[in-house]
């Protein structure tokens, strides 16, 4: 009885006019903020044409990645389906295999074992011992493009920051890396990361997703070895060592764990620099803010998050019918919980729309939620902390080509192609 008058008057998918998503339209991708405003407004939770909804309001987002009763992460092999048709072998698609081991996509008790070890592994104490590390890398790059008084930020700075930070905390040094292995491992995580995206990969796309995230696990595979040989006081030989009773990590869960640490720092960290110095040229009175107070850098990672959010979006399944709104969502279907769209509902961020370095109130969404809470969130916010005050400090005057920026394609993760800066 209780449950009938919870349901009562709630539409489901059935009565729902489908609403038209389009994660590869241009416009969408080239500034997706009008039509988050826009679905906000019109229907804050709704069906779409492919057969999963969307949420777009602070209020619904938040709950629906913090309620662990009700929804999580469900069938993989189904959702991935959901896309492809039912005679699509999910897990013959490496991309996909290796995707349907990330913990993140797992739900309790495997997703409670991993991630538990994990944050043995990754301490919070071992990233705050980072910072000097960290400083040194941001330095170390800065030194060698200052004298020019130009370069291409992106590629320079913000793809090389996270991931030599990673490399370093996985005890591989840069000195000793093969000529192009940087890029060479920043493209990898580009072109497999595709398989993140809400929408079934064109063949050649899912075809170089395959095989670049083979190379990833050989790579990181060889990393494992060289430490189980030689260990370090390093995360690789932490995630090695991590034990909960009788429980470790496997080799096939280390090297997942690896690839989704290495990857999340590119695709997150790097993109929420070059996001938040795109903002920053576009705000010109912020930067000023900053290079006056660079103590206002961590407040200004927090800003740079909400309001370009490098994360856009992630997804749950309903374990059973669930209200949300004034829905009902039914068991085993999609949300698309879009965190771009909560991090700027007005009725949370007053003027939401304005960069502000000093705002204050509600947090953002952009690290999830609950039990997939991000675990690298501490490390990110160091790295931007270091990053934009050692330019606010070094490069007073740095200035972006703000006109026209160019977005990677894909739509789960919002980061630049390029961003040419000059000081």
């Amino acid at each position: 009885m209780t449950e009938a008058l919870s349901t009562a008057g709630l539409r489901d998918s059935s009565q729902s006019t489908p609403v038209t998503f389009d994660a590869t339209d241009p416009a969408l991708l080239a500034d997706p903020y009008p039509f988050f405003a826009d679905l906000r407004e019109r229907e804050p939770v709704a069906f779409t044409e492919h057969g999963f909804w969307v949420v777009t309001r602070h209020e619904d987002v938040r709950s629906v990645i913090i309620d662990k009763r009700n929804f999580g992460q469900g069938d993989f092999v189904k959702n991935i389906q959901l896309f492809y048709g039912p005679d699509f072998d999910v897990l013959a698609q490496p991309g996909y295999r290796w995707l349907s081991e990330v913990f993140v996509y797992q739900d309790p008790p495997q997703h409670t074992r991993i991630r538990g070890l994990v944050t043995q592994a990754l301490t919070a104490r071992r990233v705050r011992a980072m910072r000097p590390d960290v400083e040194a890398i941001t330095h170390r790059l800065l030194d060698r493009v200052i004298a020019d008084g130009r370069m291409e930020f992106i590629h320079d700075f913000a793809y090389q920051l996270p991931t030599l930070v990673m490399c370093d905390m996985l005890g591989i040094r840069e000195e000793e890396m093969a000529p192009g292995l940087l890029e060479r491992l920043n493209q990898a995580i580009a072109d497999s990361f595709l398989v993140f995206e809400m929408r079934a990969l064109p063949e050649a796309e899912l075809t170089l997703a395959n095989e670049q995230i083979l190379f990833l696990e050989s790579f990181f595979g060889d990393v494992l070895a060289e430490r189980r040989s030689k260990p370090g006081d390093d995360l690789a030989t932490g995630l090695l060592n991590a034990r909960e009773g009788d429980s470790q990590l496997t080799e096939r869960e280390i090297i997942t764990v690896a690839i989704g640490l290495f990857g999340a720092g590119f695709e997150t960290t790097a993109h929420m620099l070059g996001n938040g110095l795109l903002a920053f040229s576009r705000n010109p009175a912020e930067w000023k803010k900053l290079v006056e107070n660079p103590d206002l850098a961590p407040s200004a990672v927090e800003e740079v998050l909400r309001h370009e959010s490098s994360l856009v979006a992630t997804y749950r399944t309903a374990f059973h019918d669930t209200p949300l709104g004034d829905k009902l969502v039914r068991g085993g279907e999609r949300v698309f919980a879009l965190l771009a769209a909560g991090n700027r509902d007005p009725e949370v961020f007053p003027d939401p729309n304005r960069f502000d370095i000093e705002r204050q109130g509600e947090h953002h969404l952009t690290f999830g939620g609950g039990i997939h809470y991000c675990v690298g969130a501490q490390l990110a916010r160091l790295e931007g902390d270091v990053a934009f005050r050692a330019l606010a400090e070094r490069m007073p005057s740095l200035a972006a080509d703000a006109g026209r920026p160019q977005w990677r394609p894909g739509f789960m993760f919002r980061g630049l192609e390029h961003l040419p800066v000059t000081w």
